[in-house]
């Protein structure tokens, strides 16, 4: 009777469940929100633009709509088409047909006629890639021609003597004379905040610099604030223990804070703002944090090829320069691996490498 009963009531309940195939979509579903909630908004915005550009160029190249899974032949061919080779006579050539390049660009999906750089091409295939996992389907970018595609034209570029375009450093002396260039209006004590907050709290990513809150910025007495960041690259992808979320914010940098929220009236929300002559908006674009640092080194006559991420590299730069160790350094900002922190040291500072001075008396 008992064991009767039992499977009644498992029956009965079974009932409510939903099958198999429900369960199934309902998972999909959560995947795809989890992932959603996971990635950065610069991370999603980049994958879009990517597979945008794939079906664009699909539809331009094949005369018909992206279809998952691709064959593994449009994708050497994407490759080919946006990748210049030296070819038989010297030349550099790539395989885009000039029509479709062009209508690509009318399209909005390119910004220029011409070839990509490798990195760029690269990427636009390991978000294929992404896409064909997420969805179980076979994937051509996995394939070993593919691969061997990509590394054959990394090492091509190498022997061209085409290096990773890296911008301009920014480091002390850089950021001084920007720093000369704000004046004690609103918009100049807001860059001057900005630039010192990025620069002294770890060479903070521009995207970084956009999502400071006033919530996460504590008081620490005369010395200046900790600002607690709560959403960083490192912390997006899981990896805690090497760094911790508090980054100082201290001395000059403490001052031109203080001076840009007190003329600012900001008591919450987003630290730096738009403006409107005398009037505060809402928070600024990651874009807009690379366009105050490339105006400010205009501003300073500095030359150089400048952006939102010269201040990180800068900051890595500087601390080099300055003797302060590696593990220092990485704890501010939260690299995760040495090799990734070597890869910021701009040749600016070859010469105050110790190493470089073995000969010296």
């Amino acid at each position: 009777m008992k064991r009767s009963l039992s499977t009644s009531t498992l029956a009965q309940a079974g009932s409510a469940l939903a099958l198999p195939a429900q369960l199934a979509q309902q998972a999909a579903d959560a995947v795809r929100e989890l992932l959603a909630e996971a990635a950065a908004e610069n991370t999603t915005r980049s994958y879009a633009t990517a597979l945008r550009y794939w079906a664009g160029w699909f539809a331009a190249r094949y005369g018909r709509e992206l279809t998952l899974p691709v064959p593994e032949a449009a994708v050497l061919q994407f490759v080919v088409d946006h990748l210049e080779r030296r070819s038989a006579d010297g030349t550099l050539t790539w395989e885009l047909p000039p029509d479709v390049d062009r209508a690509l660009v009318a399209a909005g999906l390119k910004a220029k006629p011409g070839p990509w750089a490798l990195s760029t091409v690269k990427h636009r295939v390991a978000v294929l890639s992404t896409a064909h996992r997420l969805r179980q389907a076979v994937n051509p970018c996995e394939q070993p021609a593919v691969r061997t595609v990509l590394s054959r034209a990394a090492r091509a570029a190498v022997k061209r003597g085409v290096r990773p375009r890296k911008k301009t450093a920014i480091t002390l002396t850089e950021l001084e004379a920007m720093l000369a260039t704000c004046d004690d209006s609103l918009e100049g004590l807001r860059d001057r905040a900005l630039l010192c907050f990025a620069f002294a709290s770890g060479g903070r990513r521009r995207s970084e610099v956009a999502a400071a809150d006033l919530r996460d910025l504590r008081r620490i007495g005369a010395e200046g604030y900790i600002y607690r960041l709560e959403h960083s690259k490192t912390q997006q992808a899981g990896v805690t223990a090497a760094s911790t979320p508090d980054k100082p914010v201290l001395d000059r940098a403490a001052l031109a804070l203080e001076d840009w929220l007190e003329a600012a009236g900001i008591t919450e929300g987003a630290i730096f703002r738009r403006l409107w002559k005398t009037r505060v908006g809402p928070a600024l674009s990651p874009a807009a944090v690379g366009e105050i640092v490339q105006r400010r080194a205009r501003l300073a006559g500095l030359d150089g090829d400048f952006g939102g991420h010269s201040l990180r590299s800068g900051f890595v730069t500087e601390a080099s320069r300055q003797g302060v160790s590696l593990p220092a350094i990485m704890q501010l900002t939260e690299h995760r691996s040495v090799s990734s922190v070597i890869g910021y040291f701009q040749t600016g500072g070859a010469t105050v490498n110790p190493a470089a001075r073995l000969l010296e008396d």
